[in-house]
């Protein structure tokens, strides 16, 4: 957790980007009937019956000092897709010296999951330019990605979706405007306050 909270400490440079990456699983889901449309004095309505059309997946990746994401709609979230995104990463940061990743322990997200993708060359190359910082187990709201999540399913995906088409498209018109705007995440949780509020985690000693 320290070690989380040491890489947010962070001043802002370009050559060292600090990006977190979180995933979310989604369900498509289509209506059954047809809602009826709001109207004066009255919220627009819908059935609680509706049919399932499978799930996706989505990859976030964010950095919250410069107010820049990226987001993309998969259709799985296997170790392969994982390196795929990752590699997305590193060509949006492509004159990065390093490129530090803020994720959790899932376990797609090694270095072993690039050579699933690529050529050893090739995922060597991109291995180096990381540094991989993961959030402890039980720590995911260490995640800034995970914040940034909730923000894009809170704005842009809390109804009912039916085609991944059309989630990829709702999904990048999020995201640019919300580039546009270089909103970023204003983190105030600090060491000091990790080692007051979250005392019990800490080993005790006597004095």
């Amino acid at each position: 957790m320290e070690l989380v909270l040491d890489v947010y400490k962070r001043p802002y440079d370009e050559r060292f980007p600090v990006v977190c990456l979180d995933e979310s699983p989604r369900q498509l889901i289509a209506e059954v009937k047809v809602p009826i449309p709001a109207s004066p004095g009255q919220p627009a309505r819908y059935d609680y019956e509706y049919k399932r059309c499978g799930t996706c997946n989505i990859f976030m990746a964010n950095e919250p000092l410069a107010g820049a994401r990226m987001v993309e709609v998969t259709e799985r979230k296997t170790k392969v897709d994982w390196a795929l995104f990752v590699k997305k990463i590193a060509s949006r940061y492509e004159r990065a010296e390093k490129i530090t990743l803020v994720m959790d322990n899932l376990n797609t997200h090694s270095p072993g999951s690039l050579y699933e993708a690529f050529m050893p060359e090739k995922a060597k190359e991109l291995w180096d330019r990381f540094e991989f910082v993961f959030t402890p187990k039980h720590g995911s709201w260490l995640n800034m990605a995970e914040i940034e999540l909730n923000v894009l399913i809170g704005q842009c995906l809390n109804r009912r979706i039916a085609d991944i088409e059309v989630m990829r498209s709702e999904v990048e018109a999020w995201e640019s405007a919300r580039n546009g705007m270089k909103a970023g995440v204003n983190w105030q949780f600090t060491t000091e306050d990790a080692r007051i509020k979250l005392k019990r985690l800490y080993p005790t000693f006597e004095a």
